[in-house]
């Protein structure tokens, strides 16, 4: 379920070039998920910058699970927990039931729980399909992340610091522009 192209040290923030591996981890991941969730899972996704080829990304592979229904869906934390994840209730997406991946002290995964009509599934698919679709949507996202870093931004803050980036492509996403549209025009010097 994991590979040793995966993984952060808890308060670490680094980005790392592609990594070929990450579709083959996520497959893996998806089937032992399928099997082990049953009809708890509607569909299982690849997300966030490792899903996107060509793209560095923090070496935390992020998936999205669809379920029925999100209250019942709960009956799966301890199912996940013996795969690993860890249940994180004190999120702040209200809309998904998030869980973090370990392998020997590291963070390896991200999972969400979310049913597919709500809004936190629809923009994370949007998203990345928006960023796998325009390469240069996802070298501008990949140097504001790469900025990020460089000036150190802690975690919840990195999150934060992408927000606007990320709410500015998917409001022209939603207008139907076309994906060369979704890149925010740099300044003028």
């Amino acid at each position: 379920m994991t590979s040793e192209s995966l993984g952060m040290v808890e308060g670490q923030l680094r980005l790392v070039e592609y990594d070929d591996r990450w579709p083959g981890v996520f497959e893996e991941l998806r089937g032992c998920l399928v099997r082990r969730l049953k009809h708890r899972v509607e569909s299982v996704h690849h997300v966030g910058s490792t899903s996107v080829p060509g793209l560095a990304a923090k070496p935390i592979l992020d998936v999205l699970v669809a379920v029925p229904d999100f209250e019942a869906s709960l009956e799966c934390v301890p199912l996940l927990a013996k795969l690993g994840f860890e249940y994180g209730p004190e999120d702040d997406v209200v809309d998904r039931h998030y869980f973090r991946g370990r392998r020997d002290g590291l963070r390896t995964h991200h999972l969400s729980l979310a049913e597919p009509t709500s809004r936190y599934f629809i923009d994370t698919l949007a998203f990345r399909d928006a960023l796998r679709a325009s390469p240069r949507l996802a070298a501008e996202y990949e140097a504001l992340k790469a900025r990020l870093v460089r000036e150190h931004v802690p975690g919840a803050h990195f999150h934060h610091g992408k927000t606007d980036f990320v709410r500015e492509a998917l409001g022209w996403y939603r207008r139907g522009a076309k994906v060369e549209d979704l890149v925010r025009r740099a300044p003028e010097r």
